[in-house]
């Protein structure tokens, strides 16, 4: 969602690239050797503006082979579908088209769905042996978030690659930065300062089902398909603070308002909450996702010897009163963090690399981010423990859509 003075938007960002690839066929679960022309069977799941733009990546990579997708549109799993050779028999669609994917056989599914979606497919995906790459937010409530958990754990015993998609742990400024500070370069760390500002989405009435907020990202505006706005932005900003802060806050507490003119869904829209840690760091998180003309997405971390400034698709660098690191700068971050994370999928199961570290940090950052949000909603502390036993399971209402 960044659209910042230096980058195009996070989510609006679209590649237009296409091509088919003429590839072997393996089955699921089979351990893939080194070979430079290993194949990879894969099924895409949401074929939206990211899921398709990752769908035509993986066509262009060589070692992948799309051989399946699934879209709840039939018009728009046919549409990608034919652009990218997909056989016409293969192209699922429906609330069930994702379980005809798996039936397929694959050996790897992408899951780019509204995020209500993603613990009951990821489910179905380990139960089919496949590999996941799944995207963020992982799920909109407590119980999604540790069945993801869950699911990686299992998927590292079972030998199979689980990847959360977070563009910022695969950027060299990002690692190189936070590295320093957890050897001290700042001293002891006080504060963190977490921001997301972001111009926010469609919002149009309610139809008599929720299909047309399947769309357009339209479902960021509602709690019971997104998740919310905090959960689905502040994920990233609130993930590097964790990244900084190295533990996971023992409380927090906050208030926040819904903003926007002519509001349809019941996401709130401006937030502050403010977070405590057992090592003693405040985390101050910032966000607000109205039509005002300004975006970014940042997280500071001041200690008693110098600070670092972080920027999505923008600057990193520390100053100090004893050391200082000029740092650098990825304006691309949106599309190179991706490209990244395709490439370790990749790698992961070609070379038999299990240890899929991406699952407990994004896991960790989902649960932070339900945690602020349930404390700024109800405008009262609530502390992490109490989240994990009282955050309660969040359905949609699927009434009226098609199987």
């Amino acid at each position: 969602m960044d659209k910042t003075r230096e980058t195009l938007s996070r989510r609006k960002f679209v590649a237009a690239t296409a091509s088919a690839a003429s590839l072997l066929i393996t089955k699921p679960s089979t351990a893939f050797t080194t070979a430079a022309h290993s194949r990879i069977k894969v099924g895409c799941i949401g074929l939206g503006g990211r899921g398709a733009w990752i769908a035509r990546h993986l066509a262009e990579r060589e070692g992948y082979e799309i051989a399946a997708v699934a879209d709840y549109f039939p018009n728009v799993s046919q549409k990608v579908g034919a652009e990218l050779h997909v056989p016409e028999n293969r192209r699922y669609s429906g609330l069930n088209g994702y379980k005809r994917l798996l039936d397929s056989r694959v050996d790897a599914v992408f899951l780019e769905t509204p995020p209500y979606c993603f613990p009951e497919h990821a489910q179905a995906a380990s139960d089919a042996g496949c590999h996941i790459y799944i995207a963020k937010p992982v799920a909109i409530d407590v119980p999604g978030s540790l069945l993801i958990q869950k699911l990686g754990r299992q998927a590292t015993k079972e030998k199979r690659v689980f990847i959360i998609d977070f563009q910022t742990r695969t950027d060299k400024f990002f690692i190189e930065g936070i590295k320093k500070v957890r050897e001290g370069w700042l001293g002891k760390v006080g504060l963190i300062a977490a921001v997301y500002s972001d111009e926010s989405f469609p919002d149009p009435p309610l139809g008599e089902t929720i299909a047309g907020r399947l769309v357009n990202l339209i479902w960021v505006n509602d709690a019971a398909i997104g998740g919310g706005k905090l959960l689905n932005a502040g994920v990233h900003s609130i993930d590097v603070a964790l990244w900084m802060a190295q533990e996971n806050p023992i409380d927090a507490m906050g208030s926040s308002s819904l903003s926007r003119a002519d509001a349809h869904g019941d996401s709130h829209d401006t937030y502050s909450v403010t977070y405590n840690f057992k090592n003693g760091i405040i985390l101050n998180y910032q966000g607000e996702y109205i039509p005002n003309q300004y975006s970014v997405i940042s997280c500071h971390a001041y200690g008693s010897e110098g600070h670092i400034e972080t920027y999505y698709a923008g600057k990193v660098g520390i100053r100090g009163t004893k050391r200082g690191w000029r740092g650098g700068e990825n304006k691309n971050l949106y599309a190179s963090g991706m490209k990244a994370n395709v490439e370790t999928f990749y790698q992961s199961i070609v070379n038999g690399v299990y240890d899929n570290p991406t699952v407990e940090p994004g896991v960790n950052a989902n649960l932070a981010c339900i945690l602020g949000q349930m404390a700024a909603e109800k405008k009262t502390r609530i502390t992490w423990d109490e989240m994990l036993k009282t955050g309660p399971e969040i359905k949609p209402d699927l009434t009226g859509l098609k199987m």
